[in-house]
């Protein structure tokens, strides 16, 4: 079981790409906290860069919005889901000795400031992306799909 915790991500452009991606790894779930753009506004509203980017999916995964991320994780804890960051740290585990939980909920994070420093130590794994270029990160999307199918064909 896969499930994705988006936290303040400000791009809908980039929420939509996500969708799209989490439906081909088969994500059951996806959380939306905090400012991240929801498919449906709180009007009623279809977000139209979000139907653009998924071509659809953010209307086959189910998807829940929540202004934190704290009681979201608490209660994925208590169903023994293993939640695990996509941050960069001093104590973050590489991806690639990282071994993908039968039950997991990545968490990813603002594209500017990442995963907050509360969901951060409430998670039980904080995993990085080995980057072996110039640039520090990766677009938030992009990181996604990378963490979504590694591991896969295990």
């Amino acid at each position: 079981m896969k499930i994705l915790i988006l936290e303040n991500i400000r791009s809908a452009y980039n929420v939509g790409a996500i969708f799209r991606t989490a439906d081909g790894a088969g994500v059951q779930k996806i959380f939306l906290v905090g400012y991240t753009p929801t498919p449906i506004d709180r009007f009623g509203r279809v977000q139209p860069e979000i139907k653009k980017t998924s071509l659809g999916a953010s209307d086959e995964i189910e998807w829940e919005h929540s202004l934190r991320s704290e009681l979201i994780i608490s209660q994925l804890k208590t169903e023994g889901v293993e939640v695990v960051s996509i941050e960069q740290t001093n104590e973050s585990v590489s991806l690639d000795k990282f071994k993908v939980p039968d039950k997991v909920a990545y968490v990813l994070g603002n594209e500017v400031g990442g995963v907050s420093k509360e969901t951060i130590e409430q998670s039980d794994l904080v995993v990085d992306i080995p980057m072996l270029g110039i640039k520090e990160s990766l677009n938030v999307s992009v990181a996604a799909g990378i963490v979504l199918y590694y591991g896969l064909g295990d």
